[in-house]
């Protein structure tokens, strides 16, 4: 899954004739004719958003004025990659509505409707700073800075470096880069219940740091940069950390109800898990309403696209709604906190109860599993030593005398044959994957003709004769046919 960075574009130009409050007053004027939504007024400044519908394509205008020097930049506020010049178009027809208005209005037009929006003014012009810098892409100029720790958004770059590490290091090792086998994937930690609920429950963790293949870890990349930035801010790098693993946990937990014979592998899960807490917050005061509204929109819809295709097949959804719900859970325990002091006691106290709610949850769902698959694995690996057993009457064939080979062909061949289809039996009360059970039908099929082989071949070596011979080839071709099947 991925997101794209908010596309934008800026550009500064000059006003001479103008005074900073003379210019702020028409970009009011602007805004209300276009029917902006104004979320911040400042004295050096205006932030409005655009609201041309739901499902249309919308801007926050950003416009910053030191003295005669105009700062304006449009951000889409949708989850688009790129604006095809959207943004561009937006701010030149800013500046030309602003070049417009400078030529229609009288300077005794300007003075009186500066007292108008005086009263206006909601911020100060430190808190139109603040609010500038909240922006993600001011933040995180360049593409490398990506990668680098900052405050308010020191632990996301950790987490997309330790994923990039751990895929380069596979790779190094010999994993393909661009589609690793299953094989490859449970040796380095990936989810896989006959092998997680033997004991190696690490693997609810680290199956969150693997991915399958480069374009894997391409997405998964692009979807955590996008919501960290938007996020962590908020949470802080206790709450942000500590609500990733958890909801990677409860996402590698749910896969690992939903699946029998799944392998799991990726961050969307944890990734999932961060958007549902952010969809919590969004539902809040905690953020601007206007910027809400955007976001909110645009989250919604990706998550709930994301969801839609993984209907597909390919795509573990289980893990995905795993981590979204426990995300929801976990934004709407943060919202009481972040209402409240924000003292490191305070949150080591939210997230240490959460944490073990979260791990209670784990335990209970993962006691209630049964692990039949390895039961059944355990009875294969009796068949396969029984099906040894019974095929050394081959071998043994030429050195043995008559008495001999005949009890071999008997007491131990067809034995271990019927012994085999009674294992098969047994292993068909187990529950199992439907998969399972049409593949121990056809392997008791195998054994069903092994048994008439060595019947016949029995009664050859008995009567010493080739008469049988004919059908036991019969028999044998059936057998390399049922074989085949079971490979299958």
């Amino acid at each position: 899954m991925a997101i794209g960075f908010s596309p934008n574009h800026s550009q500064t130009f000059e006003v001479k004739n103008l005074s900073p409050k003379e210019i702020l007053l028409l970009f009011v004027e602007i805004a209300e004719n276009n029917n902006w939504a104004v979320a911040n007024l400042a004295s050096n400044g205006i932030i409005a958003y655009t609201n041309k519908g739901m499902f249309s394509w919308n801007a926050e205008i950003r416009i910053v004025i030191q003295n005669t020097t105009v700062v304006i930049k449009s951000t889409s506020t949708g989850s688009e990659i790129f604006d095809l010049g959207k943004n561009k178009k937006l701010v030149k027809k800013c500046i030309e509505q602003f070049e417009a208005l400078d030529k229609d209005l009288f300077k005794e037009e300007i003075a009186a409707k500066l007292l108008l929006i005086e009263d206006k003014i909601t911020v100060d012009e430190a808190q139109l700073v603040t609010v500038e810098a909240a922006s993600f892409t001011e933040k995180i100029g360049d593409f490398f800075s990506l990668f680098k720790p900052v405050k308010g958004y020191f632990i996301t770059p950790i987490l997309i470096n330790l994923n990039i590490f751990i895929f380069a290091l596979m790779v190094f090792m010999g994993v393909s880069f661009m589609a690793p086998t299953t094989d490859s994937l449970i040796q380095w930690g990936a989810n896989f219940r006959p092998v997680t609920l033997q004991g190696q429950w690490w693997r609810l963790l680290t199956n969150c740091f693997l991915h399958i293949g480069f374009f894997h870890l391409l997405m998964n990349m692009f979807a955590l940069m996008y919501i960290g930035a938007l996020l962590e801010p908020y949470l802080g790098k206790i709450r942000f950390l500590s609500a990733y693993l958890l909801t990677g946990l409860l996402a590698s937990v749910t896969s690992l109800w939903w699946h029998d014979l799944t392998v799991s592998a990726g961050a969307s899960g944890a990734i999932f898990g961060m958007y549902g807490v952010f969809l919590i917050l969004l539902t809040t005061d905690l953020i601007e309403e206007n910027a809400r509204k955007k976001l909110l929109t645009s989250i919604a819809v990706f998550v709930g696209y994301n969801l839609i295709s993984g209907l597909s097949g390919g795509i573990d959804n289980a893990a995905h709604i795993g981590g979204l719900v426990g995300g929801l859970f976990i934004g709407y325990v943060y919202t009481y906190s972040l209402d409240t002091e924000d003292t490191l006691k305070q949150k080591l106290k939210y997230v240490s109860a959460l944490t073990a709610f979260f791990l209670v949850i784990s335990l209970m769902v993962c006691n209630s599993l049964n692990n039949d698959i390895v039961i059944y694995e355990n009875k294969m690996k009796d068949f396969v030593e029984m099906e040894k057993l019974a095929m050394e009457v081959y071998s043994r064939s030429k050195y043995e005398a008559k008495e001999d080979l005949l009890y071999n062909i008997r007491d131990r061949g067809i034995y271990y044959w019927n012994e085999n289809i009674n294992l098969l039996n047994e292993a068909d009360k187990l529950s199992l994957p439907n998969e399972i059970h049409v593949r121990n039908e056809m392997m008791r099929e195998y054994c069903e003709l092994r048994i008439k082989s060595f019947d016949l071949l029995y009664k050859s070596v008995n009567e010493d004769t080739d008469k049988y011979n004919v059908e036991i080839q019969a028999y044998d071709q059936q057998i390399l046919s049922i074989m085949d099947k079971i490979k299958q």
